[in-house]
C-alpha cells in the first residue's frame, strides 16, 4: 500500500526545505503559506534583499553585543521567516486573506527541531494579513501544534497581548 503523508506534515516537510536558505547563525526558520491548497509565498530568516547576512559577516550581532535571545529584534540583521513570506506574497501581488502558514524551526548547530511559535511583531503581521492558521514544528519527532488566528484576536480582546497563554521563546 502507498502512503501519503497528511496535507499539514506535506506543507511542514515543504517550510523545512525552505529553512534551509535562512542566513541566521543560530536558528533555520521557513514559512510558507497555503490558500485552497495552493503554495502563495514562501519565506525564510534572512537579511533583508542585497545585503550582508550573519553568514556573510561570519558573526551574529546580537550575540557581539550581548543581546538576550527573544528581546531587541531591530538589532538583528535578519528578517523573520513569518515577515518574509507576507512580504513575497505582496511583491507577487497575492491575497493571504484565509491563507494558512507553516513554520518549521531547527537549531542549526544541534539540528533539533523547534517549537517555531511566531513573536509578537510577527503574530501582530499574521492577524493584520487575514490568515486562519498557523501550524508550527514541535521537537517532538514529526509534530506540530495548529493555532487558530481568530483565538489569537480573541483572546487579546479580553486581556492584554502581554498576557498571551502561548509566547514565543516557550517550549510547547
Amino acid at each position: 500500500m502507498i502512503e501519503r503523508p497528511e496535507k499539514e506534515d506535506y506543507y511542514l516537510n515543504i517550510a523545512q526545505v525552505v529553512s534551509r536558505r535562512s542566513t541566521c547563525l543560530k536558528v533555520l526558520i521557513g514559512a510558507i503559506i497555503v490558500k485552497e491548497d495552493q503554495i502563495i509565498a514562501t519565506g525564510y530568516v534572512g537579511a533583508p534583499r542585497h545585503t550582508r547576512s550573519s553568514l556573510d559577516h561570519g558573526s551574529c550581532l546580537r550575540q557581539k553585543l550581548q543581546i538576550p535571545s527573544g528581546t531587541q529584534y531591530e538589532l538583528c540583521r535578519s528578517v523573520h521567516a513569518e515577515q518574509n513570506t507576507i512580504i513575497n506574497a505582496a511583491r507577487a501581488g497575492v491575497s493571504l486573506l484565509g491563507g494558512d502558514m507553516y513554520i518549521f524551526g531547527e537549531n542549526r548547530e544541534s539540528g533539533k527541531t523547534l517549537f517555531a511559535f511566531p513573536c509578537f511583531i510577527c503574530k501582530k503581521m499574521i492577524v493584520n494579513a487575514g490568515l486562519n492558521r498557523v501550524l508550527v514544528s514541535q521537537p517532538d519527532a514529526g509534530g506540530y501544534k495548529i493555532f487558530r488566528v481568530g483565538d489569537w484576536v480573541r483572546e487579546w480582546k479580553e486581556q492584554d497581548i502581554l498576557e498571551d497563554s502561548v509566547r514565543y521563546g516557550q517550549a510547547e
